[in-house]
């Protein structure tokens, strides 16, 4: 078992952006693990419907 290794995880999940509005997308969170528990996450984006990969930060979580 390795100490520090770097995962990638996708999940879904229902985001808002003012220009479209509310918008379900895959998101990819990239993170750092120790010893299986996850230390921070490193980035996170998601694809959009032309393949365009785009930062998280444009759009809010939806709630």
């Amino acid at each position: 078992m390795k100490l520090l290794y770097i995962k990638r995880t996708r999940k879904t999940e229902s985001r808002y952006s003012p220009k479209m509005g509310r918008l379900i997308t895959t998101v990819t969170y990239i993170k750092k693990y120790f010893l299986g528990l996850p230390l921070k996450t490193i980035h996170k984006y998601r694809e959009t419907y032309y393949g365009e990969i785009k930062d998280c930060e444009d759009c809010n979580l939806f709630i």
